[in-house]
């Protein structure tokens, strides 16, 4: 059977195509647009036309590989951007008319379980763990261990709500460093009670802002094909620093750093740090499965 799974995220659409036998899961097709379904007006819960456009233009192109692979099971997920927009259901019945994608708008929920499915997938979690999940819209977060879910729960604190919401300056200012820092503190109150309940101590980073901190630690680590990988705390907190302090036209030069991810790696490394801060986390691992994976595993069940 051959399934394909589309995350329709705030800032990247994503797409796989897979081969499912009774004995393995073959990724057979993968790719993904930069549709930045959030532009603009994101804490406005509008999407603007030019991004509905460009979302519809990227389904129709999916659409058109799904096709072409003789895809017989389709699940298309949408998350922060959709659900919180105004018009999201609007853009949901246009991605049926125009590109023949029936889009399923999930919760926070239902975002952080699937989050949890794509990462246990990869054998990451070797301990009682916190896994951060930081988005365009949202940033879901899950603490488990080996065995099961423990606690989870999704925040609108994304990177893209936060930096149109904060981040005006060049390179980022105090002021706005603590506003955002405000904002979290207030947001994430029951996470840092949740932490101290259940103590993780292994911080693991769900694809994202992580696979650009370890892409840019480790030039060789091949992100194509990599599950997980370790992140060194001391060097993610010299990067941090230096992505906090570089202006725009410095960090669109850094190596392994996308020009979609320039500004908001800024909030997500002041979001990564606060929860560094508060909690007892002694390590970092990238994974880089995440909700489409975790989707994926369970179209397997099918």
């Amino acid at each position: 059977m051959k399934v394909a799974v589309i995350d329709l995220g705030t800032n990247t659409f994503h797409l796989i195509i897979a081969e499912i036998t009774a004995s393995a899961v073959d990724i057979i097709y993968k790719t993904n647009l930069p549709v930045k379904l959030g532009e603009g007006r994101i804490n406005d819960n509008v999407i603007i036309q030019p991004a509905f456009e460009r979302g519809l233009l990227a389904l129709e192109e999916f659409a058109n590989q799904i096709k072409a692979h003789d895809v017989t099971v389709v699940k298309a997920t949408a998350t922060s951007a959709v659900r919180s927009a105004e018009n999201g259901s609007n853009f949901v019945k246009a991605a049926k008319s125009y590109a023949g994608i029936e889009i399923d708008v999930i919760t926070g929920d239902q975002e952080a379980d699937y989050i949890y499915q794509g990462v246990k997938a990869t054998a990451a979690i070797k301990a009682t763990s916190l896994i951060m999940d930081i988005g365009g819209g949202s940033t879901e977060f899950i603490i488990c261990n080996q065995e099961r879910l423990l606690w989870k729960k999704s925040y609108n604190i994304g990177a893209a709500r936060l930096t149109q919401a904060y981040f005006k300056s060049d390179p980022i200012s105090a002021t706005e460093q603590l506003a955002i820092q405000t904002h979290v503190e207030a947001a994430l109150a029951d996470l840092i009670q949740a932490c101290q309940l259940h103590q993780p101590k292994q911080l693991i980073g769900s694809a994202g802002a992580f696979e650009t901190f370890a892409g840019m630690l480790d030039k060789d680590l091949d992100l194509k094909t990599v599950k997980a990988a370790p992140i060194d705390l001391p060097g993610y907190r010299q990067l941090a620093t230096q992505l906090i302090q570089a202006t725009h036209a410095q960090r669109a030069v850094m190596p392994n750093l996308i020009a979609l991810r320039v500004d908001m790696i800024v909030v997500a490394a002041l979001i990564t740090n606060y929860v560094i801060d508060h909690t007892k986390i002694e390590t970092i691992t990238l994974s880089t499965y995440d909700l489409k994976m975790g989707v994926l595993h369970e179209l397997t069940a099918l």
